[in-house]
């Protein structure tokens, strides 16, 4: 088998047809597609077992809700192909996708491809990166929310690099995909980005994740343990990292945050010029709580101007 299409469901009832369809279609035959049901609540599993029934290739495991991280790791670890995709449920992959990204890691003999994608509506995420390029600065973009590439998905990944990369707890219900990305990365793997868009993103799903701050704690905590053999040079990044978590607070109101945690951890990495950290991040963190929203809303503002006329 040459590749597990790794597919975590849960309540997805409107969606997933329509993502496992894609896959079908694919002008790629030795794949398999290896769906989780992540007890769901849904129509979700029901369906998944009527596509197991009528599709060879199709495998369904129900699974109690462990989190989708832990549907990966189970699916990962009952896939038979050489290469892992990740797909997920309320999304597709385009055509020609796995043949595309077959190809590509064949040819380049590296550990993992990343490709581009694009929404619903057709607007394709830009090509940042093209041919091989080293981990170090795409773990620095990835933990400061700068990356303008995929993470987890519009990738092909050789199954081994995966190992031990796929134990996230369960409490972290938000930016997962990016931590386990980043300790694939940090094993120093070989990388090649291609610009073929082949995966379309479905942008605009409600969710019910909180950001609290027991989770961003637990988050950080685990982080720095992964960036621990390289933390001479990630440690601005990871400082970069904190005062975007503890924009995300204050643009919400979440004053509190500053004297509960983030002094303690901040103030000292601070206290001295440190020309690595942006000069509107350096701001926001001088100001009062109160103050340095209105410069996080009207920062936010600009952004979503120029991204509008684009």
């Amino acid at each position: 088998m040459k590749i597990s299409v790794i597919i975590p469901v849960y309540n997805k009832a409107d969606y997933i047809r329509g993502c496992v369809e894609s896959l079908l279609t694919q002008d790629f035959d030795d794949f398999e597609i290896v769906a989780v049901d992540d007890g769901s609540t849904d129509e979700s599993g029901r369906i998944c077992d009527e596509l197991a029934k009528a599709h060879a290739r199709f495998h369904v495991h129900h699974t109690t809700n462990q989190g989708v991280t832990a549907a990966r790791r189970y699916a990962v670890e009952q896939a038979k192909g050489t290469y892992v995709v990740f797909v997920d449920s309320d999304d597709a992959l385009m055509p020609h996708a796995l043949q595309t990204l077959y190809d590509q890691i064949e040819e380049t003999h590296t550990d993992e491809v990343i490709g581009t994608f694009c929404t619903q509506d057709g607007v394709q995420s830009p090509v940042v990166y093209q041919g091989e390029t080293e981990p170090e600065p795409l773990i620095r973009q990835i933990i400061t929310g700068k990356n303008r590439f995929p993470v987890l998905w519009a990738i092909i990944f050789r199954k081994e690099i995966l190992q031990g990369c796929l134990d996230t707890p369960r409490d972290i219900i938000e930016g997962e995909d990016k931590l386990m990305q980043v300790k694939v990365l940090m094993k120093e793997p070989k990388v090649n980005f291609i610009p073929d868009c082949v995966y379309r993103y479905t942008l605009g799903l409600p969710n019910s994740r909180n950001h609290t701050l027991e989770r961003e704690m637990l988050y950080d905590d685990i982080l720095r343990q992964v960036l621990a053999p390289k933390w001479d040079c990630m440690k601005a990044a990871f400082t970069l990292h904190q005062l975007k978590e503890y924009e995300k607070f204050i643009h919400n109101k979440q004053y509190g945050v500053r004297k509960a945690y983030y002094e303690t951890t901040l103030n000292s990495q601070l206290s001295t010029p440190n020309s690595q950290l942006p000069l509107y991040d350096r701001l926001v963190w001088m100001l009062p709580p109160q103050v340095g929203r209105r410069l996080v809303m009207l920062y936010r503002w600009v952004i979503n101007k120029k991204q509008k006329n684009l």
